[in-house]
């Protein structure tokens, strides 16, 4: 199996990123009058506080079972992603069409134009640095898939709301150089105000991406399909596992809750039974350490 992705270190890398990025298109706003770097710095502060949550939901997401929780809290994680998805809808996309669309009936020319490109310039560096930072993470847990297949099947909500968002920022931040530079060839300021409604677009393009695949999460999917095949293999391939009838997983945060239906080979005695069930469900966590919960039933018939 793939290295497990460091999606802590992702949402790091993001945060400081985001942070050092808003303080410079804030700056930038000010000086210039942009409304698409204005934009451009409230979608920054939203990532700031999208990465918090993010990471509040990791350390929620850790908890120890209780009685009224007896598989855990790994599924917080994708509720607060959840949350960071409509942030990103709301904060980020809704406000920077508002702007866009204001701006458009009281348009105003961009002051000290070349300050804003050498900002955005900054942001761009800044975003690939983060971005390269999530894909390389990404890179050791999708193996052969492409980005967008990992991107449809992976089950680390954290994972895809960094990726997700560092696209957007760094499409947002192509947009507004590209948008300002139109407003400072043509003379004419509405296509700064253009530029903000086209980054509040690919905001809400985004945030719909990764919030139907965090939905899915939160009602409940299974493992990863590559991941299941994995585990079917592994137990059919023991000794103590004569037909295997059905296998059945929950995707719990980062830990997986693993239901088994088979038939075992005859054994000397019901303890024997037993210790070879035990066998089993020993090797698989081995071979799976994401496994948490493992409930085994031994059959006769499916």
């Amino acid at each position: 199996m793939s290295t497990q992705a460091n999606s802590f270190k992702s949402i790091l890398f993001a945060l400081g990123a985001n942070f050092a990025i808003a303080i410079a298109k804030t700056a930038g706003a000010v000086f210039t009058g942009s409304s698409a770097m204005l934009a451009e710095a409230i979608h920054s502060y939203a990532d700031c506080g999208n990465q918090a949550l993010l990471i509040w939901g990791m350390k929620e997401a850790r908890r120890a079972p209780t009685a009224d929780h007896p598989l855990g809290f790994g599924k917080a994680i994708y509720f607060w992603s959840f949350i960071v998805a409509l942030m990103l809808f709301s904060m980020g996309g809704l406000f920077s069409i508002y702007e866009g669309v204001h701006k458009l009936h009281d348009s105003e020319p961009v002051k000290y134009a070349w300050v804003a490109v050498a900002i955005l310039g900054f942001g761009v560096a800044a975003e690939g640095v983060s971005l390269w930072g999530c894909l390389r993470e990404i890179d050791k847990d999708r193996g052969s898939q492409t980005l967008w297949q990992w991107f449809r099947s992976s089950r680390q909500s954290e994972l895809l709301v960094v990726l997700g968002e560092d696209l957007a920022a760094l499409g947002g931040l192509v947009l507004a150089l590209g948008f300002i530079a139109l407003a400072m060839i043509t003379g004419n300021p509405m296509w700064d105000a253009v530029g903000s409604i086209a980054i509040g677009a690919l905001l809400i393009v985004v945030a719909i991406l990764v919030g139907m695949e965090v939905k899915a999460l939160l009602v409940g999917q299974s493992a990863e399909p590559r991941v299941l095949a994995a585990m079917r293999a592994h137990l059919q391939a023991q000794p103590e596992v004569a037909q295997l009838y059905n296998l059945l997983t929950q995707q719990l945060g980062s830990e997986i809750m693993v239901a088994v239906k088979a038939r075992m080979t005859r054994q000397a005695s019901d303890v024997a039974l037993v210790e070879a069930i035990n066998r089993v469900e020993r090797g698989l966590r081995e071979g799976f350490p994401q496994v948490r919960w493992i409930f085994f039933e031994p059959d006769v018939r499916d």
